[in-house]
C-alpha cells in the first residue's frame, strides 16, 4: 500500500513551504504597492514642506493594524514588523524628497 501524501512529512513540509513562498510573493507585491503610495505621500510632503516623520500618524497606523489583527500573530509582533516597514518607508521618502 502506498502511503498517502498526508502521511509523508517531507511532502507535507514541501506543501507548506510552497504556501509560504506564495504568501511571501504576495507580501512583496503589497509592500511595493505601499511603497508607491508612500512615494506619493513624500512628494506631497515635499510640496507642502512637511516633515517626513509624523509620530501621530504612526500611532494611527499601529492602532489600525492592531485593531485589524485577528491573529495568530500577537499585536506586539505585528507592531514590530510595521515599525521596521515604516522605518524603511521613511528612508524611501527622505531619499525621494531629496532627489525630486
Amino acid at each position: 500500500m502506498t502511503p498517502m501524501l498526508n502521511d509523508n512529512p517531507e511532502a507535507r513540509l514541501a506543501a507548506c513551504r510552497e504556501k509560504i513562498d506564495d504568501v511571501d510573493r504576495r507580501l512583496v507585491a503589497l509592500l511595493n504597492e505601499r511603497t508607491s503610495v508612500v512615494e506619493q505621500v513624500g512628494q506631497i510632503k515635499k510640496e507642502a514642506q512637511l516633515p517626513v516623520y509624523e509620530p501621530k500618524r504612526e500611532d494611527l497606523v499601529y492602532a489600525n493594524i492592531t485593531a485589524n489583527n485577528a491573529g495568530p500573530m500577537p499585536d506586539d509582533a505585528v507592531c514590530r514588523i510595521f515599525e521596521r516597514i515604516m522605518d524603511e518607508m521613511r528612508k524611501i521618502q527622505r531619499e525621494r524628497m531629496a532627489v525630486k
